[in-house]
């Protein structure tokens, strides 16, 4: 029986990926090519934003913690 929670966006696929990986050394690589990401920086209907630019690679590594 599959006990994987449904998904239904990008953001929830990543957050089941990754647990399912955690404690597998698993690394995740993401390549970008001038992403650029709008963070508010206040909240508000129509607050200014800084720009996060990213080119290049983002690396996420998952491992499990052991006890002891």
């Amino acid at each position: 029986m599959d006990d994987t929670p449904d998904t239904t966006t990008w953001p929830e696929f990543a957050i089941v990926l990754f647990d399912l990986l955690t404690g597998r050394k698993a690394e995740i690589t993401y390549q970008f090519d001038n992403l650029e990401i709008f963070v508010p920086m206040a909240s508000g209907s129509n607050p200014d934003s800084a720009v996060w630019r990213i080119n290049g690679a983002l690396k996420i590594r998952a491992r499990e913690e052991t006890q002891g």
